[in-house]
């Protein structure tokens, strides 16, 4: 009865949702910060205790890539290019996409400050085998892929979270497998964690977070009442923010190394869903307060997300790379980590805004220039 009460048939919520974007511009942010803190590791660094637990293993793991990948299954939802065929090439698009990705974050990087240096023990491309590690978006690639054949197919809300939670227990249980060479590593890599570095997103360990997502934004966008809808959001949070500082601290627990994390569990990836509700709904009572400014700049992060990750990866190492030549010897703290963070945002999002400024500028001529040949 309750449930027939706060759900409608029809859909309610349509449109962009505030919480949404605010809760992908938070994922993006905390993204370009925890990746900048990584790549300081690899030169001299005083960065304390506090702000690599903080920003490294809290907000840049389970507070950023989970909430990204739920948001894109919410998306699937809300798009009106959400049948099969579309989602396919989508998928190979994304997959495409973070080739690119590996390019800036493992190539580039190599040569750059293999140059520049002399060393080229620092940046590794693994004998070029890097080009294809799996990452957010090759993830991202195959769960769309994966998803439009559910959708061809025409596989049940119920048959799909069957399939996922599956995926996530096999996951968990082959986890860490080494079948011996790094080309297998690799090949094996895009759908469970093997040895090797070669994946960070193993498809049958983070399935479950866009399915969840999936399913969530089926209710969502019918929720008539969204105060009664994200009612224990504060409770949700608790608990999972306890799971998290706990999964800092116990032996092998999910965040005390990156690839627990990389390779998480099915336990986790509950928790990561409990999170993800929390999120959205602590951004649901955000959205009530914040400024429309703060608003219209979560919107226009959202709206550009995935060109915004792509290009800070080829900000990221190259700015870090030319403070520490330019400055020899310096010494990487906080407040470094901090102003490179928000400049390469910054810089990102100028790039990006820029970039698409010319792009629908150029279709637009092209339109116009169309009806002209027509007349």
């Amino acid at each position: 009865m309750y449930l027939n009460n706060l759900f409608s048939e029809e859909k309610v919520n349509t449109g962009r949702q505030a919480e949404l974007d605010i809760a992908k511009a938070f994922s993006i942010i905390f993204m370009v910060f925890v990746h900048v803190v990584w790549m300081i590791f690899s030169f001299d660094n005083n960065i304390s205790n506090g702000y690599a637990l903080i920003c490294s293993n809290i907000l840049g793991r389970p507070c950023a890539a989970p909430i990204f990948m739920f948001c894109m299954g919410v998306g699937i939802v809300y798009s009106r290019h959400n049948q099969w065929g579309q989602m396919i090439k989508r998928g190979i698009t994304l997959f495409l996409a973070g080739i690119v990705v590996n390019i800036f974050e493992f190539f580039i990087p190599y040569y750059v400050y293999g140059y520049l240096f002399g060393s080229w023990d620092v940046f590794t491309i693994a004998g070029g085998l890097l080009l294809f590690c799996i990452d957010i978006l090759e993830f991202a690639g195959l769960t769309f892929i994966l998803l439009g054949i559910s959708k061809k197919v025409k596989r049940s809300n119920e048959a799909l979270i069957i399939i996922a939670i599956t995926m996530s227990i096999i996951g968990s249980v082959l986890r860490y497998t080494d079948f011996g060479m790094p080309v297998l590593n690799l090949f094996f890599g895009y759908f469970i964690g093997t040895k090797g570095g070669f994946t960070a997103f193993p498809l049958f360990n983070w399935f479950i977070i866009p399915v969840g997502g999936y399913i969530w934004g089926q209710y969502f966008i019918r929720a008539k009442d969204k105060n009664q809808f994200f009612k224990y959001w504060p409770i949700y949070l608790i608990i999972a923010l306890i799971y998290f500082v706990i999964s800092t601290q116990i032996s092998n627990g999910f965040l005390t190394d990156i690839h627990q994390y990389y390779f998480m569990t099915f336990i986790d990836a509950l928790f990561c869903l409990l999170y993800a509700h929390a999120n959205i709904g602590l951004c649901y009572y955000l959205s009530k307060i914040l400024p429309d400014i703060i608003i219209k700049a979560a919107t226009l992060l959202s709206s550009h997300i995935i060109n915004i990750y792509v290009t800070q990866w080829l900000f990221v190492p190259l700015i870090t790379i030319f403070i520490a030549y330019i400055f020899k010897g310096i010494v990487f703290t906080d407040w470094m980590a901090i102003i490179i963070s928000i400049f390469t945002l910054g810089l990102s999002i100028d790039i990006v805004l820029r970039v698409t400024k010319r792009i629908r500028g150029l279709d637009e001529h092209v339109m116009e220039r169309r009806k002209f040949e027509n007349k």
